[in-house]
């Protein structure tokens, strides 16, 4: 210890990296520890620091807040890249009425929250941090502080907020997943059969694209070009390889062939889609065009041609230029039919069907660079990062409030990058982050904010928590953890009869508690919660994030 500090004199830069990296060596190791079952995760890391911290060992406090503030923009805008794409989609979906649920859970925490610091007679600043870790939302704790040090209030309130986290977080984990156990016992929920129940849900639900093999029999398709024929844009079928009926090889189909009868098509899109295309054109035939002697195949490419990106199907011009069509495109976990007005992003996946001399040259204009999809885009992501912060700094007043409420460091980087990775750019520029290297990053920023925040608050910790008002706080951040929950679980389930996967997923998403998830999906020995946990995730850490403002500057 003497050691440390002489170097702290010395050589403060060599000390304070040493300091952190014991913190966050000790806090991993912390983290892995499973008591029944339930580990700390990454939260091990500011319990590592409380303890540095109250037994003297503390970097500088200049250099301690930019690591918090700037591991927090890290972690969040990172979040905010992974969610993005699918969180447009989900809102449209099933996302609309399951983040109706989560919008409760957040205001039923923070009314809880509030009601018991009244009761109490707790500060604010306190409640907030109560609010944060009983709802295991480390980033709304990072925005309660930046509100009470942009309103100027005392340090010894801007720390408040991580004691009350600290005591009520640990307990909290333990909450979320004992609740899902309860509504489990109280509905006599069967597991197993919920999770086929759901699995078939999501099967009809999602169907996946088909081809199918079609003679035409209409006669008053005789002349009429396939872009003309009944229902092609209503069904949004994609017509590709064509075959007239007077024999020859196989060709690719553009819009303006003219049909006849007796012509053979291949068509793709959805199982529904196909056979109402199927009602108008004649009938399927056994007959498979893709195995038919012919100048056509098919490729999958990959578009990392930046000057094509946001431009649609038909604005590539493949057909005209290339002889090429685009049955399908898939973009991470969705597969689309190539509709023409279909805008393209960064790394989707395109299926081509064409002459192979022409696939080339489609491949090679679309780029095709698959070693490209695994390089990070660092100037987009720090322009994106630019636009986030001063998004966050933006003031918003809200009557009866001290102090203006801010998206802050936690929500403008959030909100930018989950708008930004729907885009997929920001002028010249690509939004793209290969999912290792999201990972890696969102892990650096989670880790750097809690080790630093634990180190800051370190030295009042013991003083504070483990006293009558400590023991206030772990109780109320019960309450504040199970009763919306609970609240929630019971009317979602009773009232609109919500499968428990999609429940579970829900509860431990409008919790932002990655271990809850685990529980849920051990507990259904598949990922079908996952499905809802990414539905509600992104609005949630929002909602939290503003919440946990509002009520630090309530007093």
């Amino acid at each position: 210890m003497s050691l440390l500090l002489q170097w702290k004199e010395t050589a403060p830069v060599a000390h304070d990296l040493l300091v952190l990296s014991i913190v966050i060596l000790g806090g991993i190791g912390i983290g892995n520890l499973q008591f029944s079952g339930i580990k700390l995760g990454v939260a091990g890391v500011l319990f590592a620091g409380l303890a540095a911290a109250h037994f003297g060992l503390q970097p500088d406090l200049e250099v301690a807040h930019f690591l918090k503030e700037f591991g927090l923009v890290l972690f969040v805008f990172a979040l905010g890249m992974q969610m993005g794409p699918g969180f447009f989609s989900a809102l449209r979906q099933q996302g609309r009425y399951l983040n109706g649920y989560a919008f409760a859970l957040v205001v039923g925490g923070a009314v809880v929250a509030v009601l018991g610091g009244w009761m109490f007679d707790m500060p604010m600043p306190a409640v907030a941090g109560l609010f944060s870790g009983a709802t295991t939302n480390t980033p709304a704790l990072g925005a309660a502080q930046q509100a009470l040090a942009t309103a100027g209030a005392d340090s010894d309130l801007v720390t408040m907020p991580t004691l009350s986290y600290a005591a009520a977080y640990p307990l909290a984990i333990v909450g979320i997943i004992l609740s899902l156990i309860i509504l489990r016992a109280w509905f006599k929920v069967d597991v197993a059969a919920e999770a086929a129940q759901f699995r078939r849900e999501m099967g009809a639900g999602i169907e996946p694209l088909n081809r199918m093999n079609l003679r035409v029999e209409n006669p008053n398709l005789n002349g009429v070009a396939i872009s003309a024929v009944p229902g092609v844009r209503e069904t949004g079928v994609v017509v590709a390889p064509y075959r007239p009926a007077s024999g020859g090889d196989v060709t690719v189909a553009m819009a303006e062939t003219i049909l006849h009868t007796g012509d053979l098509i291949m068509a793709v899109g959805r199982e529904a889609d196909l056979k109402k295309f199927c009602i108008v054109v004649g009938q399927e035939t056994e007959e498979n065009l893709m195995e038919a002697p012919g100048r056509i195949t098919y490729r999958r490419v990959v578009l990392t041609n930046r000057q094509l990106l946001g431009k649609t199907v038909r604005e590539l011009g493949l057909e005209q230029l290339h002889d090429v069509a685009v049955t399908r495109v898939s973009r991470g976990d969705l597969i689309f039919t190539a509709l023409p007005d279909l805008k393209l992003q960064f790394g989707d996946m395109l299926q081509l069907v064409g002459p192979e001399e022409s696939l080339d040259a489609v491949a090679a204009k679309v780029g095709n660079s698959v070693e490209m999809l695994q390089q990070t885009k660092f100037a987009a992501i720090f322009a994106g990062i630019l636009l986030g912060v001063l998004l966050g700094l933006y003031p918003f007043r809200i009557e009866g409030l001290s102090a203006p409420v801010r998206l802050g460091l936690a929500g403008g980087p959030l909100i930018v990058a989950i708008l930004l990775s729907y885009v997929g750019r920001i002028g010249p520029m690509v939004m793209h982050m290969p999912l290792n290297a999201n990972r890696a990053l969102r892990d650096l920023g989670i880790i750097l904010f809690l080790a630093n925040v634990g180190l800051l608050a370190g030295e009042k910790f013991v003083a504070t928590v483990f006293t009558a008002q400590g023991l206030q706080w772990v109780v109320s951040g019960v309450f504040v953890t199970m009763l919306p929950l609970l609240a929630v679980g019971y009317g979602a389930r009773k009232f609109h009869k919500v499968n428990f996967m999609t429940l579970s997923g829900l509860l431990s998403g409008g919790m932002t508690d990655p271990p809850a998830l685990a529980f849920a999906t051990a507990m259904a020995r598949c990922d079908s919660p996952a499905v809802a946990y990414a539905a509600v995730y992104p609005l949630t850490m929002l909602l939290r994030i503003v919440a946990a403002q509002i009520i630090a500057l309530l007093g």
